[in-house]
């Protein structure tokens, strides 16, 4: 383990020289909320908490940290899942929410210049005034884009559009020693030499901090429609999804939910659901530039869903219809939350014929287990987000349970072709199951690229494969 230095007051006044005391908070100062992320199931409070405004800020903070072996772990709204930005060495918390500007839309490019601490639902605002369209889209629209990037964060598009990285032409960094280098650009094609700026894409802060990010942006889509699919049983609802992925036009997400959480979500949010009647749903969303289009897709996809043994469709061809369904399906993580005292998830991808095994393990552990385990997700793209609540258990049985249903879950997926995160990261606390599931040779050579970028390992150390 790595000896860091502890901050004492030389250091804060340092540290007050780069950003002025109003940004610059010591241990009595830092609010609850900078001990934890959206799960708060583990907590550790940083030594000091910084919000830099600028790259020049971030560069001398880095700078004053590698000289003095200080840890810093970069943070932005804190609405993660595995403790990615959860400061456990103590030190710096960087705190980059101060850092939101949009800094260029350049239509000729179709490319979006800002700073890593724009939130995702001001950029979906801001680029559809300009008649463009930001695909990614992860669930907590309250996110920041840097956190984003930090995770490679994937969401519900990602069937059709596909994930964070697929949309970061290029970036601004800063190196662990405080370099401020720029990696790629808005060109519209680069084959010079290692991808950095993928690499810094889902490395959750341990290879270097963004301070800039130059996103793509596409054409607006016109037209909008949702599909509701119910179900007689999860079992039919998924075997049907490899045949909607096949069909010549793609939907755009591809969702599945179970009745326990639509009910969840309709007590969490006060209001009905637009049908609870069936045990098992696909929610499948459509675009394109005419209605026609939009027709054709969904039409075929509702035919291909009543060849598998659905019970009806229901079209959502308005704002307000889609707005009834959509509001629920981005409840559930909360409404999930709400029920319980305490939960933790298990965010594996697998195929997605093979989605109702992971579905089918979890049945088991449920009543294998005696604990309540609820779970929805991403049915096109095989991620799953299951929730293993605590409900009323003791301390010591609640970490026993949980780490058993674990334990499974995640070797489940491997035999099955899987991987532990489809979009939440590893973080902190999935970092022993990512090295079970890699393997050595795999965790060396992540190590090696952590060292070459951070020798001193300062950034958000204990994270990932450290």
């Amino acid at each position: 383990m790595m000896a860091y230095k502890k901050i004492d007051e030389q250091d804060v006044r340092e540290l007050i020289t780069i950003c002025g005391w109003e940004y610059v908070k010591t241990r009595e100062e830092i609010s609850e909320d900078f001990s934890h992320d959206e799960l708060a199931g583990m907590r550790a409070f940083p030594e000091v908490l910084i919000e830099p405004e600028m790259t020049a800020q971030v560069s001398a903070i880095m700078k004053y940290a590698h000289e003095h072996l200080i840890p810093v772990t970069p943070r932005g709204q804190g609405t993660g899942l595995v403790g990615g930005a959860v400061a456990v060495q103590g030190g710096i918390l960087l705190n980059l929410s101060r850092m939101n500007k949009i800094l260029e839309l350049d239509e000729a490019t179709m490319t979006l210049t800002l700073e890593p601490g724009v939130l995702l639902m001001d950029i979906y605002k801001y680029v559809e005034a300009y008649g463009l369209f930001y695909p990614a889209d992860p669930g907590e629209k309250s996110a920041t884009i840097g956190g984003n990037i930090s995770t490679n964060a994937g969401g519900m598009r990602a069937v059709k559009y596909g994930v964070t990285r697929d949309y970061v032409k290029g970036m601004e960094v800063v190196l662990a020693d405080g370099t401020i280098m720029m990696l790629s650009g808005k060109n519209a094609k680069n084959s010079s030499g290692y991808s950095l700026k993928d690499l810094i894409v889902g490395s959750e802060g341990t290879l270097a901090i963004v301070t800039k990010a130059i996103l793509r942006l596409i054409p607006l889509p016109s037209h909008v429609v949702t599909l509701l699919v119910p179900f007689s049983g999860l079992d039919e609802a998924i075997r049907a999804v490899p045949e909607i992925a096949r069909l010549q036009k793609m939907p755009t997400s591809i969702e599945f939910m179970e009745k326990e959480v639509i009910i969840a979500a309709e007590e969490y949010l006060g209001k009905k659901f637009p049908n609870k009647s069936a045990p098992a749903y696909l929610l499948l969303s459509f675009d394109g530039n005419t209605r026609l289009e939009i027709e054709d897709a969904y039409t075929a996809a509702a035919e291909t869903c009543l060849e598998y043994g659905a019970l009806d469709a229901f079209i959502a061809d308005t704002e307000e219809r889609r707005e009834n369904i959509w509001s629920a399906r981005g409840a559930f993580l909360e409404a999930i939350k709400a029920s319980t005292t305490e939960m933790d998830e298990c965010d594996v991808v697998v195929p997605r014929d093979k989605i109702i095994e992971i579905v089918e393990c979890t049945r088991q552990l449920q009543n294998e287990m005696d604990i309540r385990i609820m779970s929805f997700g991403h049915a096109g793209d095989g991620n799953l987000h299951i929730y293993v609540l605590r409900d009323a258990l003791a301390d010591l049985e609640w970490e026993n349970k949980l780490n058993a249903v674990f334990n499974r879950l995640y070797a489940r997926a491997k035999e099955l072709g899987g991987q532990v995160s489809g979009e939440h990261g590893i973080g902190y606390a999935k970092k022993h199951f990512l090295a079970e599931s890699l393997g050595d040779k795999t965790i060396e050579l992540m190590r090696g690229i952590k060292q070459v970028f951070d020798p001193k390992n300062i950034l958000n150390p204990d994270k990932i494969c450290q």
